[in-house]
């Protein structure tokens, strides 16, 4: 039995990277690994050099192919908890103050595809294959719904859940699943990109828009419009805005601080 770590967290060039690290189980998520994201999580939050996080897979076989189904079925008799656990991480990362793009590599079945659909971006290999094969075993893709049907239209999210087939990377993308394919040799060079973009921008910017965002999902339109006008004000309050305006003026990069 290896004593790898589930899950490899490690900082650089202000990207925080959560790697799962369970190649050999095609990076199936054990109780262990929830409990490891929720403390890379807060990790990444507190750490002020941190300006975004990236999700990837351990090798390029898997991204995650969801549950530990060993781990899974030893605690079936109280399956409660674990499904809390993992419903409490895909709330954490879908609001997550900083941006999250996952990088996807391979396969990416269900529980991966709700850490997927969590974040805010998806870049893919054309290798990649997605689906919810919970149907297969006589399990359903509960948690994961509420995300698919956010980012999918009912009837293909229907015909994906309730066949269970294997889509590819294109059709994702034509579903709306991921936000771009790339060859499977470009995706990491890609990533760092988006990321190094990401992490050029205001902090504050991004975390009060991205709170603005979630908290007007469900509103209707009068009051979401209200809110954001009043997020807005919060904005322009920042000395990042104040910052980003003088540099626009000066025709030079700006430097944010976060503040």
């Amino acid at each position: 039995m290896s004593d790898a770590p589930h899950l490899i967290y490690q900082v650089t060039d202000s990207v925080a990277c959560i790697v799962i690290n369970r190649e050999a189980q095609r990076n199936a998520l054990s109780p262990e690994a929830i409990d490891l994201f929720h403390d890379c999580l807060d990790a990444a939050e507190k750490d002020a050099a941190v300006r975004c996080v990236m999700i990837k897979g351990a090798g390029t076989r898997a991204f995650c192919t969801g549950a530990d189904l060993g781990a899974a079925m030893k605690a079936a008799g109280d399956a409660l908890p674990a499904a809390l656990s993992y419903a409490r991480l895909l709330n954490r990362i879908y609001a997550f103050s900083k941006p999250t793009v996952a990088m996807v590599q391979g396969y990416c079945l269900a529980g991966g595809m709700g850490l997927m659909l969590a974040c805010d971006m998806v870049l893919a290999d054309e290798k990649s294959r997605f689906g919810t094969p919970e149907v297969n075993v006589g399990l359903f893709p509960m948690m994961i719904g509420a995300l698919i049907f956010r980012n999918v239209p009912r009837k293909k999210a229907m015909e994906m859940i309730l066949t269970g087939r294997m889509i590819e990377a294109d059709e994702a993308l034509s579903m709306g699943l991921v936000t771009a394919v790339h060859p499977s040799e470009k995706l990491p060079e890609e990533t760092v990109a988006l990321l190094t973009l990401l992490a050029g921008k205001s902090p504050i910017g991004l975390r009060l828009g991205k709170e603005a965002f979630s908290a007007v999902e469900t509103l209707p339109f009068d009051k979401a419009v209200d809110h954001l006008a009043e997020a807005l004000t919060r904005v322009i309050g920042t000395r990042d805005a104040a910052e980003g305006i003088q540099a626009f003026r000066e025709k030079r990069a700006p430097e944010f601080t976060g503040t």
